[in-house]
């Protein structure tokens, strides 16, 4: 009878325990219905050329919504607030997401300085935040900041990259470099001086840098002309890029030059300045050109023409931000989608750091995407490209 009675025990805590195993966790913003993300962005001021990164995935998102019932059967609702490139709007737009809307995460926010004013709140809150459109080092740091997690390669590998391609083929180059005078530009500046190694300060004849606010950089363009450089660097967003390059054609300097990737958007840099004069310029891409005719047949590519032309109408394909944004967004949907039924902001962040040979289709074809607790970095891969005057070829 003894057994007997262990046995039925034995049972009774079983069935007692099952309810509680399959019981939903739930976080702030979260619900059987509803899983609520945040955004503040530059939708206006100095940067609102990128305002088109939150257009796009809140455009995704609705379709999610419409077309597949959200995520896990839970609609997403995302808020996506004005900051004008402004960090202590973005702090006040962080905080009022966080205890006003209590949302469960911060998701794609613009610009390394906005990134990095808003991180030490969200990392004393214990709130997720996941994939800004920055790619500063510093947020990538999971020992330190646990909750912050970037998506595009890092500042200081993609510097490191350009500085280990110029010196194949000039191994005594005169550098000039133009970067913006913030955590952005200084990450990227380091970046390049790792890269070109100890003699970086004898290579570097000339670095002038700007306000993002400074209506133009016509001045510092002159100077680096002058001082007899024959490489630029670029370490701008879209509206300097796009002075820089007109610039240079009037000055008739063609250096050779490489503009980091967040800038090198057809879109909103090479057409401003002129698709001509922006020829030969170079860059890191990580991305697939869509308007490039070798992607034409590709099926990823032609399933996000269709989806740009359904929900994005009138937008600018040619704009590589599309791209971007659409495909930030599609990590985050991956992201939710292993949460299941547990989205607590702890397992948000423990899936987030757990993707495991992810691919996004409109990355290039080699590209995996990898995370761990102790390496949150997520697109790695980079192939150097030249602009053609139309769109891009691989540079071997």
């Amino acid at each position: 009878m003894s057994v007997r009675r262990i046995i039925l025990f034995g049972v009774a805590l079983a069935l007692l325990a099952q309810p509680a195993l399959a019981q939903k966790q739930y976080g702030p913003g979260t619900s059987d219905t509803e899983i609520k993300v945040g955004q503040t962005i530059a939708y206006s001021g100095p940067a609102s050329a990128y305002g088109v990164l939150g257009k796009v995935e809140a455009a995704y998102f609705k379709w999610l919504n419409d077309t597949k019932g959200g995520i896990n059967g839970r609609k997403v609702t995302f808020i996506s607030r004005d900051d004008g490139y402004s960090p202590p709007k973005a702090v006040e737009n962080v905080r009022s997401l966080v205890e006003g809307d209590e949302v469960a995460l911060i998701f794609g926010v613009l610009g390394t300085p906005l990134n990095m004013a808003i991180r030490p709140y969200l990392n004393k809150q214990g709130v997720p935040q996941l994939f800004p459109a920055a790619g500063s080092s510093a947020l990538n740091d999971p020992a330190h900041f646990p909750w912050t997690m970037g998506w595009q390669p890092i500042l200081r590998d993609e510097a490191k990259f350009y500085a280990k391609n110029l010196l194949a083929h000039n191994p005594k180059p005169k550098i000039a470099v133009l970067y913006q005078n913030d955590d952005f530009g200084k990450d990227l500046l380091n970046g390049l001086k790792e890269g070109l190694g100890e003699d970086a300060d004898k290579m570097i004849v000339s670095a002038q840098n700007f306000q993002s606010t400074d209506p133009t950089i016509d001045s510092q363009m002159v100077i680096l002309q002058n001082s007899g450089a024959d490489s630029l660097f670029l370490f701008t967003y879209a509206k300097q890029a796009a002075q820089a390059i007109t610039k240079m054609y009037d000055l008739n300097w063609k250096p050779e030059t490489y503009l980091h990737l967040g800038a090198a958007s057809v879109g909103a840099t090479f057409r401003p300045a002129g698709l001509d004069k922006s020829k030969g310029i170079m860059t890191a891409g990580f991305m697939k050109d869509v308007t490039d005719p070798r992607w034409a047949n590709d099926p990823d590519v032609k399933t996000w023409t269709e989806w740009m032309k359904t929900n994005m109408p009138g937008t600018d394909i040619n704009d590589s931000l599309t791209v971007a944004g659409y495909s930030v967004a599609q990590t985050l949907e991956q992201v939710l989608r292993q949460c299941g039924d547990n989205l607590t902001r702890e397992n948000i962040m423990k899936q987030a750091a757990n993707l495991r040979d992810f691919h996004l289709g409109l990355l290039l074809p080699d590209s995996r995407i990898n995370t761990s607790p102790t390496d949150y970095r997520v697109v790695t891969y980079m192939q150097l490209q030249r602009f053609n005057g139309a769109n891009w070829n691989d540079v071997k």
